[in-house]
């Protein structure tokens, strides 16, 4: 089994920034990539960022492209989404998920292994 969990989110202001952790344990060589996904209420999960494990690109959500900064740490089997300049749109639950396929996908079904989730609130 995998078990993903996240930490890092929380109550911020519009401006400000936030670090979301994800570190994965178990059977973590069936991962190959990692995705951040997003659900605010009363709307569809989104893709917001990819990465794998073995390097490469590291594809955005056109809404966070320059904002958002996913990044990896093999050793600590830990992957990071680092958010600045927040907006009230960015308010939701994160989750982190794990897939075995090599390509960064941007749909939830291509995804086997998911987090708890965490809730981001940018409100003034």
């Amino acid at each position: 089994q995998v078990q993903l969990v996240e930490s890092g989110g929380g109550l911020v202001q519009p401006g400000d920034s936030l670090r979301l952790s994800c570190a994965a344990s178990g059977r973590t060589f069936n991962i190959n990539t990692m995705g951040w996904f997003r659900q605010a209420p009363g709307k569809e999960r989104e893709f917001v960022a990819g990465i794998r494990w073995s390097g490469g690109p590291t594809p955005y959500a056109d809404s966070v492209k320059g904002r958002f900064t996913i990044s990896r740490d093999n050793g600590k089997k830990t992957v990071y989404l680092q958010m600045n300049s927040l907006k009230s749109a960015d308010t939701a639950v994160y989750y982190c998920a794990g897939t075995s396929y090599l390509a960064i996908l941007t749909t939830v079904n291509a995804y086997d292994y998911w987090g708890q989730g965490t809730q981001v609130t940018v409100s003034s």
